[in-house]
């Protein structure tokens, strides 16, 4: 299963006319100008989660069934769940990917044929990813369903090119592990963010790029700009699902000194920005507020609520405002 996930080819040295003609429709998508806005539709899924004890392979199984992702397009995929690991906190549910969402996506994928399911990681913020998973509860639910966890800070790396184009960056530098996949899932937590407003499926992706060679805290993605390397990453990685963990989310000063924020839901689709879209009216944020989805908005997907095929609960149904920080910037004005 070598090389196939986005290792989309460089285009220097082809003429571009050639080069967009001679691709088939299928694989031209991706590949387009990030710049170019076109007409988009997604369909996110909301489905109530109680609590952590709650079945939550029967509940993710149901939202990848009204998705229309069936057995027929998983079975015999290598699938990666990449959580947000922030920091080793015990107690502190509200920061990291609670490990039963992380054990309840891994035991659906295996249930609709998976070849096999990893997990996958680079904290920004601590240099000792062992410390992080089992203060954060991960290490005995990864040893019980057999589920391989890889760093991506210390993993071998490859250079691609950035297909966003937001940022100075040329390129990015990605984890090895990321050309042995076919599913690359973002498996987030529904938070508000000092810097971004809010922390969903697409910021979850910082946690992709090595820390060996973007430091830490990915340092030299927060001087090229958080929201415009946000939407860079999501291009160039274009992820197959997004999973929010909403049961207990953050609110405040995010992503690690907030308080906890009991939502009760759980968030799906296959649209990255559709997904933190609908997640953010779930917030009583209002996504155009937020800067790295308005980028996306008709480049890498829609964020308007008519663009958007809600599916599950609807989300007047679940909606509850988070606690925003007046003196934050980024927390300014993006209340829906």
């Amino acid at each position: 299963m070598k090389d196939k996930i986005k290792n989309f080819p460089p285009v220097n040295g082809i003429n571009r006319r050639t080069f967009l003609w001679t691709l088939s429709g299928s694989i031209l998508s991706p590949l387009l100008p990030a710049c170019q806005k076109r007409p988009l539709n997604a369909e996110t899924f909301i489905t109530k989660a109680k609590n952590y004890e709650t079945d939550l392979v029967s509940i993710i199984l149901a939202g990848l069934r009204e998705l229309r992702i069936e057995a027929n397009e998983i079975q015999g995929k290598k699938i990666l769940l990449k959580p947000n690991l922030v920091e080793p906190h015990q107690g502190a549910g509200q920061i990291n990917t609670h490990p039963l969402v992380v054990r309840g996506a891994i035991e659906a994928f295996f249930r609709l044929g998976a070849a096999q399911v990893i997990v996958g990681e680079g904290p920004g913020h601590v240099r000792d990813t062992h410390l992080v998973l089992e203060e954060a509860g991960y290490v005995e639910i990864l040893k019980e369903d057999r589920v391989p966890f890889i760093d991506f800070n210390l993993d071998q790396v490859y250079k691609t090119p950035n297909l966003g184009g937001r940022t100075d960056l040329k390129q990015i530098i990605l984890p090895q592990t990321l050309r042995q996949v076919d599913w690359i899932v973002s498996l987030a937590k529904m938070k508000t963010h000092h810097w971004a407003g809010a922390t969903l499926s697409m910021k979850n992706l910082f946690g992709v790029l090595p820390g060996s060679f973007y430091g830490w805290p990915k340092n030299i993605l927060h001087q090229v700009g958080i929201e415009k390397a946000i939407f860079d990453i999501t291009a160039t990685l274009r992820p197959n699902l997004a999973i929010i963990d909403g049961i207990v989310g953050m609110e405040g000063d995010g992503p690690i000194m907030g308080t906890p924020k009991n939502v009760g839901v759980l968030v799906l689709g296959r649209n990255l920005p559709a997904v933190d879209a609908t997640s953010a009216r779930i917030m009583g944020i209002n996504p155009s507020k937020i800067a790295y989805l308005k980028m996306a908005d008709g480049r890498l997907g829609p964020i308007r609520e008519r663009d958007i095929q809600q599916k599950g609960e609807t989300i007047r149904e679940v909606q509850t405002d988070f606690a925003l920080i007046d003196k934050i910037p980024a927390h300014s004005g993006i209340r829906g």
